[in-house]
């Protein structure tokens, strides 16, 4: 179950950011601040997205998943999440507007595939999709993780 590796405050909603990586710094926040991930995991996200195919994280529909590898400075195994009301655009790419980031830390592949399949689960649930899709506060989004199915 997703609520597992989420904090209630690293649940976040904002009408708008000013770009993908204030939507970054923000979704990565409660795990900087809890100390699953280190600034350098933040600062290794970035540079994935902007580099080359860094568009690659974009789910469709609206989500990404910002992760970068294990070793760039992840303590625990978490997840965050920032939803925004106003679209950014995932590596100032039009084709790739975001209203959705999740922030992916896994210690290691097992927990990796954990926290996948847990996510997948929701993404693919038409329903549970919509909800997250139309959720206007923190508390619903947190509804949602908390659905078992």
């Amino acid at each position: 179950m997703l609520s597992q590796y989420v904090d209630p405050g690293s649940i976040l909603h904002r009408p708008s950011v000013t770009g993908w990586r204030q939507a970054v710094d923000i979704a990565a926040a409660p795990l900087l601040l809890n100390g699953a991930i280190t600034p350098e995991y933040v600062e290794a996200i970035k540079a994935s997205i902007a580099g080359p195919g860094g568009t690659y994280i974009d789910l469709g529909g609206g989500v990404a998943l910002a992760h970068a590898r294990p070793e760039s400075g992840v303590n625990a195994t978490a997840l965050s999440v920032l939803q925004v009301e106003t679209p950014f655009l995932l590596a100032d790419s039009a084709e790739h507007p975001i209203s959705t980031m999740f922030c992916l830390a896994a210690k290691d592949a097992n927990a990796h595939i954990a926290l996948m399949q847990d996510l997948a689960g929701l993404l693919t649930d038409g329903e549970r999709r919509g909800a997250l899709n139309a959720a206007t506060t923190a508390d619903e989004i947190r509804s949602i993780f908390e659905e078992e199915r």
